[in-house]
């Protein structure tokens, strides 16, 4: 556990740090629809929902710069947006949330990523999301893309304490992180040592090589290969792709289990260890925890603390963040200190 005094100092530097948050950003478009006032379609026959309010927020690596913010980490948003109203709101909610985005490119004929959700309002006011409409990149990223978010990395990453990679494509090579992407990012990582640099991947982590790696259970059993067997325990699997994955990288590898914890392999030569999880009570929504987990650890790093006062941080956060219902949370240092002091100072 780590002290109070030794949390407001790392706390107390997070103000100070200019972190870059690279990778794929979409638009998350709530679209809030009243049961009670559809209609039928005269064309179709079918049901017309009808649209009440909308929200709108920054989605994926979005959420990321959503936390750094709310820890009071200055940001540089490094992405591509279309030259559409998707990509206009998006951007203007990174700017509304005092964020860098001088590299965050502007692409014609580009559709902004998008995740459209509706939430529908039945009569006795209830709501619950129905199908997601998703906008995403389905094509290998053009090099001449690929050229400008190199260029705009080397630009960058000097005037930066760190930078988090948040790569969420699907498909090889169709988002902001491609191959030849992830190749410059070792090589600044090579070039640059004294740099955080963390990964964050749903399907590729796998693919980087000396960079910090970040995942959840089932994204590093994709990236190390392995088949969790029936009577490991998450700690154990955990362990077994922390083994793999810090030996090819040669860098540390953060591994959250949900309600366990986090999984930290620092050194191949070391042994991993796990941090337990902060207990909280009542309703809880893990959306987003994961992306809170990563901001807050790749401030803490970039601030000096040690990797597992840094998942200190990051359990600390996901505590706040899952306690917010309905909405991707994030979790200020006032928060934070409060959380600390109903754990672990009654």
């Amino acid at each position: 556990m780590v002290n109070k005094q030794r949390l407001q100092e790392i706390l107390s530097r997070l103000p100070g740090l200019r972190i870059i948050v690279f990778g794929d950003y979409f638009l998350d478009n709530y679209l809030i629809l009243d049961r009670s006032l559809s209609e039928t379609s005269l064309e179709t026959g079918l049901e017309a929902y009808q649209v009440i309010k909308t929200r709108k927020y920054p989605g994926v690596a979005g959420v990321v710069t959503a936390n750094l913010r709310a820890l009071g980490v200055d940001v540089v948003a490094l992405g591509l947006v279309g030259d559409d109203g998707n990509g206009y709101d998006l951007r203007n909610r990174l700017v509304e949330s005092g964020i860098d985005v001088s590299g965050f490119l502007q692409i014609p004929a580009y559709d902004t990523p998008t995740y459209n959700k509706p939430m529908m309002r039945e009569p006795d006011g209830e709501e619950h999301e129905l199908n997601r409409l998703d906008v995403k990149p389905r094509a290998p990223l053009p090099a001449s893309l690929e050229d400008r978010l190199i260029a705009e990395m080397n630009r960058a990453l000097p005037q930066a304490d760190g930078m988090l990679v948040v790569d969420q494509a699907r498909s090889l090579n169709c988002g902001v992180v491609t191959d030849r992407v992830r190749e410059e990012l070792q090589r600044l990582a090579v070039a640059h040592p004294g740099k955080i640099l963390v990964a964050d991947s749903r399907d590729f982590l796998g693919r980087y090589a000396s960079v910090i790696l970040k995942a959840n259970l089932s994204e590093a059993l994709r990236a190390a290969q392995v088949t969790r067997a029936a009577e490991e325990s998450a700690a154990e699997c955990a362990d077994r792709c922390g083994r793999i994955l810090c030996g090819r990288t040669n860098r540390p590898v953060i591994i959250t289990l949900g309600e366990e914890g986090i999984y930290l392999r620092e050194r191949l030569d070391r042994p991993g260890s796990v941090l337990p999880a902060i207990p909280v009570s009542g309703p809880i929504d893990i959306v987003g925890a994961g992306d809170s987990v990563n901001a807050a650890m790749g401030a803490a790093l970039c601030a000096g603390a040690m990797l597992n006062e840094a998942a200190f941080l990051g359990n600390l956060v996901a505590s706040v963040v899952i306690q917010q219902i309905g909405v991707t949370g994030t979790a200020t240092p006032a928060q934070l200190l409060e959380q600390y002091k109903t754990h672990f100072e009654t």
